[in-house]
């Protein structure tokens, strides 16, 4: 025991001790750390069986190595963007060419040239201590009852997860609350009722989670052998049928959603989460590696032209002023002579993932469900016909939400991801695309798109714009963590949501002046991916998720330079015919493509906004099976989506 007293041995420990206490960084920021205790006792538990098992710490300190490594990445994310290493920030750092880092880095990589020599000289100095000396050795045969009791735990946790953990019974208590509860009817106070009706984005996001978990269990599956899969789930069943579950008392308490976020050893799950993201996309990919559209451009290739897409998020169509809204959300978008704001576009499905593959490439609405597609996206039909191409993202790049859109977005020359806070309050604001995007505008290649990804109106709408565009008040404005279920903050919530659209309208109006200084043929397009309900009237639903109208009727618009009327007077003119035909997400690859003037084979003009041939076609939207969204009622305040007849049968 004195042994752990001598200098070296508490310089080994302590050192340990600090990367160790990485996860509860937050509390020195006055912030809560989720289930303290279970995380300690979980790190605690980790190193005693890292150690038990390879004894001496000359030999496992290499090991460690990566994780001294990440702690000046988790420190600068933790102060900065409130959240530690994620599959996301593991994916921009394995991607990032050398070039781009020096060019994010500037005046700072001689910093980081610094930290990387201290950290090293740190790490190197720990590993002389460790070979030099033995004091923390474990040679006690405690070390052999540790390993026999982690064996033990490993056996019953995954008998426990391979058989099936017995329910816990219920207490006297509970079973005298359920009875007594049993009888009552449905109805329920509007707090109650807002509480359970509501869906947050935890909850959308668990769905989701289930969905991606399920396609991607799915194409492992195809991937395999069928008859040793048949076999494998037969002998699986056969044990379940067999054994009895696991009893309730000897379930072992491994939380994987708390084990990730500890140090070092959740960064082993961390980086496991970030391969299997890329196997994931890469099986995405693979359906349509081999596609091509045999593009070609129809005009002059020296011709300089450059067209932005711009993917809003989560933006509702009868919160913009420019679409009658009795708020002026849209103050600066009102002045420009040259943008059509359509007033009758749908998206088949409320949520990013799904939406987005439908908007950028030609999969039909009705398999938006379905993982992965056929067929790559207009970014590689805008290549072949000589654009260079850019993806500007303040999403995410990874995670059960993001890799679908991910999938797509690496066809591009050029594909960055600038968010490096998610979807928090310390997440970037959208005005980030506008220097990436002005560079991109500067490259020497005659012609160009480019696509910005971005943050739009996601929720929390507070976060999405800064305090100038605080304008409606009450708001939820340096609110943390505010209480969105509770219906006392629903003008409030309201408020913050048609702040975030004037600041959208702010940013949209930032790029249409960069694009009218330009020489170039300009063009842009805006469409969200969806909308979102709010406490509409008696409507007790809020976000997004759910089957109602303020999600699937979105707001979409295009914009030309004076250039770009004088070059293509005749898509001016049909641009402007049909300004309120009928349209869904399925018509912006068409027409983003027909606003090049970019032909090929297959192309379907019926589609395109600013062709004569456009024709009108069947809009389904994700509403209990593929309801035909003109041939529905609108059900109560929630304006829920119903169709007449029969929906169509989902495929999944």
């Amino acid at each position: 025991m004195p042994a752990l007293f001598r200098p070296a041995s508490l310089y080994l420990l302590l050192s340990y001790l600090l990367i160790s206490s990485l996860p509860f960084f937050p509390l020195l920021q006055g912030q809560p750390v989720e289930k303290t205790w279970h995380l300690l006792a979980m790190e605690l538990v980790s190193w005693l069986g890292f150690w038990a098992l390879l004894q001496r710490p000359r030999w496992f300190h290499y090991l460690l190595l990566p994780a001294f490594f990440a702690v000046p990445v988790e420190v600068y994310l933790r102060l900065y963007f409130g959240q530690g290493i994620s599959t996301h920030h593991l994916g921009i750092m394995v991607e990032t060419s050398p070039k781009e880092a020096m060019e994010f880095l500037g005046n700072k990589v001689w910093l980081l040239l610094l930290l990387v020599i201290a950290v090293t000289a740190w790490w190197w100095s720990l590993l002389r201590v460790a070979k030099t000396h033995s004091h923390l050795d474990w040679t006690h045969r405690s070390r052999w009852v540790v390993l026999l009791l982690f064996v033990i735990g490993i056996g019953t946790w995954t008998y426990g997860e391979q058989i099936g953990v017995a329910k816990a019974a219920p207490s006297a208590s509970t079973s005298k609350a359920s009875s007594s509860a049993a009888p009552t009817s449905g109805a329920t106070s509007s707090s109650n009722a807002a509480s359970s009706s509501a869906s947050t984005e935890d909850e959308e996001k668990d769905e989701d989670e289930e969905e991606e978990a399920s396609a991607s269990a799915s194409a492992s599956a195809s991937s395999a052998p069928a008859a040793d899969a048949g076999t494998l789930a037969r002998w699986h069943a056969s044990l379940k049928q067999n054994l009895p579950p696991l009893p309730q008392w000897a379930k072992i308490p491994y939380d994987e959603e708390i084990y990730i976020r500890s140090w070092p050893f959740g960064l082993v799950l961390r980086g496991n989460d970030f391969w299997v993201e890329r196997d994931y996309l890469a099986k995405l990919s693979e359906k349509s590696r081999a596609f091509r559209f045999q593009a070609h451009l129809d005009g002059n290739p020296a011709t300089p032209q450059t067209i932005i897409m711009v993917i809003g998020e989560s933006s509702r169509f009868d919160r913009w002023s420019l679409n009658g809204y009795e708020r002026d959300t849209n103050p600066l978008l009102k002045q420009e002579s040259n943008l059509v704001s359509f007033s009758d576009v749908v998206t088949a499905v409320s949520a990013t993932r799904l939406s987005v593959p439908i908007i950028v490439s030609r999969k039909p609405a009705a398999q938006s469900l379905k993982a992965g597609f056929s067929e790559k996206s207009f970014l590689t039909a805008f290549k072949e016909a000589g654009f260079k191409t850019y993806w500007l993202s303040n999403q995410m790049s990874f995670g059960q939400f993001d890799t679908p859109t991910s999938v797509f977005a690496k066809e591009a020359d050029v594909t960055q991801f600038l968010n490096l806070g998610g979807f928090t309050n310390s997440s970037n604001l959208d005005q980030v695309l506008l220097e990436p995007m002005a560079n991109a505008m500067r490259d020497a290649a005659p012609k160009k798109l480019i696509v910005l990804h971005t943050l739009g109106n996601h929720w929390n709408y507070s976060h999405r714009h800064p305090k100038s565009f605080d304008n409606w008040k009450p708001s939820l404005y340096g609110v943390i963590n505010p209480a969105y279920t509770d219906l006392k903050n629903k003008q409030a919530l309201n408020n913050s949501y048609d702040n975030s659209i004037l600041y959208t309208d702010w940013m949209l109006s930032e790029v249409i002046q960069k694009l009218k200084t330009s020489s170039q043929i300009t063009s842009l397009v805006y469409i969200s991916d969806h909308g979102q309900t709010l406490y509409d009237g008696s409507c007790n639903l809020a976000f997004h998720g759910h089957n109602t109208d303020y999600e699937f009727h979105v707001p979409a618009l295009m914009w030309y330079s004076d250039a770009y009327q004088e070059h293509f007077p005749d898509k001016v003119v049909q641009l402007r015919l049909h300004q309120k035909a009928r349209l869904s997400t399925e018509n912006i690859f068409h027409s983003l493509l027909d606003m090049a003037n970019i032909r090929y084979p297959d192309e379907k003009l019926e589609w395109s906004i600013l062709s004569k041939q456009l024709k009108p076609h069947t809009r389904y939207v994700d509403s209990y099976g593929w309801t035909n969204y003109d041939n529905a009622t609108l059900k109560g305040d929630c304006r829920e989506v119903m169709d007449k007849k029969t929906p169509l049968v989902q495929e999944k």
